[in-house]
């Protein structure tokens, strides 16, 4: 049996989605990095989808529909990224692994905050990879089934330092420019933060706030539960050292 074999057989004998620790545990596979290698491997053929779960570490999501079939080719990049995340396609999986630096304290956060700013909106939000005709694949920290709303977030407690000031017009023009090759365009483009201290740059006639208003971004802020701002703190302490 290869290891493909193992952390398939694993993943489809259990009931609930897998993180890539607990499939090395129980797969026997080493280093864990292997099976890392494998599922981002998978999801690109259309067998898993990795997400983020709700202790914010990425979880696999077996398609059971595709376990039987070879591994498919990605389709000519020609293609809107709409068009290929309604065929369900590896184009329009959910993101892997979350970007180097982000604490599992910002992740954990910034799933409650897509869940939040979801009931808000009346929708149910989850990330997603994008591909724009161009080929480059776009990772949307939250978007509904029928990319009507494209989220980005940021969990950050307390005043932007320097360096962070540009972080959300980043994030704006991100969302702008994905949205452009999307048929329909998105109603909504939002920039989720979780304090109203990280925004407080953006006031007056600051050229970041213009540039964001310009770009057709919105800006939401959610409130996150106490012991939730607590770990984030914690977590901002330790990076800040």
């Amino acid at each position: 049996m290869t290891n493909r074999d193992r952390i398939l057989e694993s993943m489809a004998s259990s009931i609930e989605a897998l993180d890539d620790d607990e499939l090395a545990r129980r797969t026997g596979i080493s280093p864990r990095q292997t099976v890392n290698t494998m599922c981002r491997a998978m999801e690109g053929q259309g067998v898993l989808r990795r997400i983020r779960g709700v202790d914010g570490k990425i979880v696999n999501h077996l398609l059971r529909e595709r376990l039987t079939s070879e591994p498919t080719t990605s389709e000519p990049m020609g293609q809107t990224a709409r068009d290929d995340a309604e065929r369900g396609t590896p184009l329009a999986s959910v993101p892997a692994d979350a970007a180097v630096g982000d604490s599992k304290e910002q992740r954990l956060a910034e799933g409650r905050m897509l869940a939040a700013l979801g009931a808000r909106l009346g929708v149910v939000l989850t990330p997603r990879r994008l591909v724009h005709p161009s080929g480059a694949r776009v990772e949307i920290d939250g978007t509904d089934d029928d990319l009507t709303v494209l989220v980005e977030c940021w969990a950050h407690q307390g005043p932007a330092k320097v360096a962070q000031k540009s972080k959300l017009v980043v994030d704006a023009t991100k969302l702008n420019w994905i949205a452009k090759s999307l048929d329909p365009r998105p109603d909504r483009l939002i920039l989720c933060v979780s304090d109203a201290a990280a925004v407080a740059h953006l006031t007056g006639v600051s050229w970041q706030r213009q540039a964001i208003r310009e770009l057709g971004v919105e800006i939401e802020i959610v409130d996150l539960d106490p012991s939730v701002v607590s770990a984030l703190n914690a977590a901002q302490k330790r990076q800040y050292r």
